[in-house]
């Protein structure tokens, strides 16, 4: 089956002889077996009817329900620890965290490093969602399709900033 997101958007549960199908980065699940979940009232039903991968990854249910991933790598970037200024046992100053002075290179390197690692985990995280709504996970969840978009359909979307519980959720960099 190929739907497009208009047509998806039909599968949301309002109608009950229709199964209700949710959409990760671009394949359709059927998870009607859940439509006390994801159907209207259910606690994921933000999820129905449409490919919400975005959200999956940041956690942002009601600003996220969007299939467009660009940038969104930036929420496991680590950022530097806040440095924290304290007196030890014997009243000498001791600085913790705060960030660690690199030179170029080494500051080059090292955010490469951290985007390879970056890409990487939100792969794992669509592949981790992907597993259950395949039915891996024990749930009677099974693919269905695909969802069918126009050549380019993502240039034409703005580019969105990081929501702001991604923001405050980043991981702290520990050199």
């Amino acid at each position: 089956m190929r739907l497009t997101d208009d047509q998806l958007a039909e599968y949301n549960g309002a109608d009950a002889s229709k199964p209700v199908y949710i959409a990760l980065n671009g394949t359709i699940y059927d998870v009607s077996a859940g439509r006390h979940v994801y159907g209207p009232g259910g606690s994921y039903s933000f999820f129905a009817g449409r490919d919400a991968t975005r959200a999956f990854i940041t956690g942002c249910f009601d600003s996220d329900l969007t299939p467009d991933i660009r940038g969104v790598e930036q929420a496991y970037m680590p950022v530097d620890a806040e440095e924290v200024v304290s007196l030890d046992e014997n009243g000498k100053v001791r600085k913790t965290g705060g960030k660690k002075d690199l030179t170029k290179a080494q500051e080059k390197v090292r955010h490469e490093r951290e985007m390879r690692l970056a890409k990487k985990k939100v792969q794992d995280t669509i592949e981790g969602w992907s597993r259950m709504f395949k039915g891996e996970a024990g749930k009677d969840y099974f693919k269905v399709g695909e969802v069918v978009r126009e050549e380019g359909w993502m240039e034409k979307l703005p580019v969105r900033d990081l929501c702001e519980r991604a923001k405050n959720t980043r991981p702290k960099r520990r050199d």
